[in-house]
């Protein structure tokens, strides 16, 4: 498997300063505004969550597939948390919210499936000191 890699650059201090975040296929800015508070630019968390959102998407699709089911959509929302924990900041939660077209499979499957997927994929694994929590509708 190949390492991805990703880089960041502050300049100044936290409040006032700002910096750019960028891989291979993206390049944006982020502040403290954009990451605390609301403002223009992304921020870590964000994307985090956009992580979490695309690896549960996929884990789930091949998760249903695996068990012998033709997932048509798998579409995710992922809300990470951050809060002030005693003398720092610590992301809290990842909160899942996914909705999949799947013809032909049980709820009860549905929901199985969808939970193996929270706790198997990588990024959920990545973030095993984080409450992650799930609602799963079949549409």
């Amino acid at each position: 498997m190949p390492t991805r890699v990703a880089e960041a650059e502050w300049r100044g201090n936290l409040r006032e300063g700002n910096g750019t975040m960028k891989f291979d296929a993206w390049e944006g800015p982020y502040s403290f505004v954009s990451r605390f508070e609301q403002g223009e630019g992304t921020n870590p968390e964000e994307l985090i969550a956009a992580a979490h959102a695309g690896c549960f998407s996929m884990a789930f699709a091949d998760d249903l597939a695996n068990a012998g089911y033709k997932p048509v959509s798998v579409r995710t929302t992922a809300r990470v948390t951050v809060e002030k924990v005693g003398g720092g900041f610590t992301i809290t939660k990842s909160a899942l919210s996914t909705e999949a077209e799947v013809p032909d499979i049980s709820q009860k499957a549905f929901v199985e499936l969808a939970n193996g997927a929270k706790a198997g994929c990588p990024v959920s694994r990545a973030l095993a000191g984080v409450e992650i929590t799930l609602e799963a509708r079949l549409v």
